[in-house]
This record gives structure tokens, C-alpha cells and sequence, in this order.
């Protein structure tokens, strides 16, 4: 049994790519035999033809990012990184860790591999933005490769049903900048409450300034609430991928935030950051 961990370029959409590519240039040619000659024809024809050859463009763009990202092909763009992320996660023995958005569990059972003491919890909402990932899909790949130290849950990375400081390490990979509507700060503040004191986060995502405001300002004030060596690590520089790679497939600005929640001293047992 193999597992399945999908592709975040459905296929399916390549298949409507290419056939309304081929959809659009039919229709120039049948132009050109059902309209007279003139400017009404010109226009028609143009116009199609222009949407033929940008359909075609995109169809190139995103097979060479389906390419790129599968787990079968050459590159393993996807793996490179999950396997990346996994290790930058400090687990003690019989730790526990979160991972938000697990999608088809990749994450999640790279983690539960490489710390086999851990107890590794996968959540997601499961949408239907993507509909071929889903908790039965995380459980089979789990199955397929035979860990035992992962559950899945459905969560919502909006509001994240555990107490504060439930986790050891928490990660993620690429799901904050999917979620509109919302403060992408206030997001990460919601899951770094989940890191117990002296635990570790690791967060991959796209810290673009038009998606999550002023970042140095942000790291500032984690280290203030006690999170230490609060960093943002480049992964476009040859971490995870080149910086052409990231331009391509519109990874700029990738990184990771990482750092860890202050240890308890014995001045404050019991206290927690405000």
C-alpha cells in the first residue's frame, strides 16, 4: 500500500485547462469560416484566440507546478519541504505536537516518524476548496506508512478547541494565507498560546507584507509575550527551495516562523505571558 498525499494542483483542473484551450482555438477557426470577412470577425477572432493562448499559458504554468510539487515526480518540491518543516521540530520524549491544516496528513506522519515517542495530532476543516483531502485520506496514509503515533480531528485553525499550553511543538505548513477574512496575526497568536512553556513552533507560510502586515513588528511583540528567538527563516534561499523556484510557483516570501515559549524559572512558576 502506498500512500496518496495528493497534489495542491488538482489534476482535474489541468484537464479544464487544456480543454478549454483547445475549446477557444477551435472556435477562432470556425470563425473564420462562418463570419464574413470584417471588423466584427477581427474582433471575435481576437479575441478568442487571445483567450486560447492565455488558457494555454496557464495550462503550461500550473503542469510544470503539478510537475514540480508530486511526490512521483523528479523535483518533490512537497516533500523537500514537509520533510524540511518535520525536522525543524524539537519533540521530547513523549512529547505531543499539533499540526494545523494537516490536509492529507503529510506533515503530520513526517513528524510522527521522525519523533516515534511523540503523540502527533493532525486537525483541519477539511473543506471544500479541497475536496480530495479529507481524515480518512490522513488515516489511510498513516496506514500505508505503518505510524501509529498520529490522530486525526477536525479543528479550525480560526479557533482551535485546547487549552493553552497543550502541546510540545506546533507546526504548519502552508494554510494561513488560505484563510480570508480574518487578522493573520491574531491567527498565529490563537495557535502559539497552544505551546506549552519551553515548547517549540514551527510555522511555513507565505509572511508577505500584504498578507500579514509588518512581521518584524509582530516578532517583536512575541518576544515581549515571552516566545524566544522568534525569527522568520527564509526558505526561498535553498532551504527548501531556490529562489527562481519560489517566483515561479508563487512561493515568494516563504518562511518560517519559528522560536519557542520561555521556560519556567523558579521566579515564576506559575506564571504565563500576557
Amino acid at each position: 500500500m502506498k500512500p496518496d498525499y495528493k497534489n495542491w494542483v488538482p489534476k482535474k483542473m489541468l484537464y479544464l485547462l487544456a480543454f478549454f484551450a483547445f475549446l477557444f482555438y477551435a472556435i477562432t477557426l470556425l470563425l473564420q469560416w462562418l463570419i464574413q470577412p470584417g471588423t466584427t470577425k477581427i474582433i471575435l477572432s481576437s479575441l478568442c484566440l487571445l483567450a486560447a493562448v492565455s488558457l494555454t499559458v496557464i495550462c503550461i504554468w500550473m503542469t510544470r507546478m503539478y510537475r514540480a510539487f508530486s511526490y512521483d515526480g523528479n523535483r518533490k518540491l512537497s516533500k523537500a519541504i514537509v520533510e524540511g518543516l518535520a525536522r525543524c521540530v524539537e519533540v521530547p520524549k513523549n512529547g505531543s505536537v499539533l499540526d494545523v491544516g494537516c490536509g492529507s496528513g503529510a506533515l503530520t506522519i513526517a513528524v510522527a516518524k521522525m519523533n516515534p515517542t511523540a503523540k502527533v495530532i493532525g486537525v483541519d476543516r477539511w473543506g471544500k476548496e479541497y475536496g480530495s483531502y479529507s481524515k480518512n485520506l490522513c488515516e489511510r496514509n498513516a496506514l500505508a506508512e505503518e505510524v501509529d503515533n498520529v490522530v486525526f480531528r477536525e479543528g479550525n485553525a480560526v479557533k482551535l478547541d485546547y487549552p493553552d499550553e497543550s502541546f510540545d511543538a506546533v507546526t504548519s505548513n502552508y494554510v494561513y494565507h488560505n484563510i480570508i477574512g480574518v487578522n493573520r496575526q491574531e491567527l498565529l497568536l490563537e495557535t502559539l498560546r497552544l505551546v506549552k512553556r519551553g515548547g517549540v513552533f514551527a510555522i511555513h507560510d507565505i509572511f508577505s507584507k500584504r498578507k500579514y502586515g509588518d512581521m518584524d513588528s509582530f516578532i517583536n511583540k512575541l518576544k515581549k509575550l515571552g516566545y524566544e528567538n522568534s525569527r522568520l527563516v527564509d526558505t526561498t534561499d535553498g532551504l527548501f527551495m531556490t529562489k527562481k523556484e519560489a517566483t515561479m510557483y508563487s512561493l515568494k516570501h516563504s518562511a518560517i516562523l519559528i522560536g519557542k515559549n520561555r521556560p519556567f524559572t523558579r521566579l515564576e512558576p506559575f506564571e504565563k505571558p500576557q
